[in-house]
């Protein structure tokens, strides 16, 4: 295979499987979520603007050149609160703060704030939350639109596999 072909296909490979291109996940320092601290956070801000909210983040993001997440969820919801919680550890608040900017938004009971997952083409009812939506700032585009729910069911997954699924899509 000549050198300008072998870039090509590596070059198509990162875009198509963005595990391959992404820093390495940090080692996480629990096994289980039972060792997260409780009670676990409520980490939604139910009377937020989420389109306000929505827009700083993204504008901080294109400013910082980092992915944007779009964390939906509910206070309700337990997978949301152990994700919240895992994304409180040191070790992946500061790969997180290093790689992405997020940004959390309640849904309700899936009946609030729903223009923001349309704004990226999600107009169906969300399979589950939470659901992180992975952005790309400059151009505006969901970056995982097969995949924004896969940590829908967060505690059934080890601490390690949940940011193992985040620290695929860093940049």
């Amino acid at each position: 295979m000549n050198r300008r072909r072998l870039i090509l296909t590596a070059t198509a490979t990162a875009e198509a499987s963005p595990a391959l291109a992404a820093p390495a996940a940090p080692r996480m320092s629990i096994a289980t979520f039972a060792e997260l601290r409780t009670p676990l956070p409520l980490p939604y801000d139910e009377a937020a603007d989420a389109n306000a909210a929505v827009d700083r983040a993204r504008a901080e993001a294109r400013r910082k050149g980092k992915r944007l997440i779009i964390d939906l969820g509910g206070n309700w919801c337990p997978d949301c609160r152990i994700l919240a919680g895992t994304m409180a550890l040191p070790e992946l608040d500061r790969f997180m703060r290093a790689h992405f900017v997020t940004v959390m938004v309640d849904v309700g009971r899936f009946d609030r704030n729903l223009q923001i997952p349309a704004r990226y083409g999600i107009t169906s009812r969300l399979p589950g939350v939470p659901a992180l939506m992975v952005i790309d700032p400059k151009t505006d585009r969901l970056l995982n639109p097969d995949s924004f729910s896969a940590l829908s069911s967060a505690r059934k997954m080890s601490p390690q596999a949940l940011v193992d699924w985040i620290a695929g899509w860093a940049a």
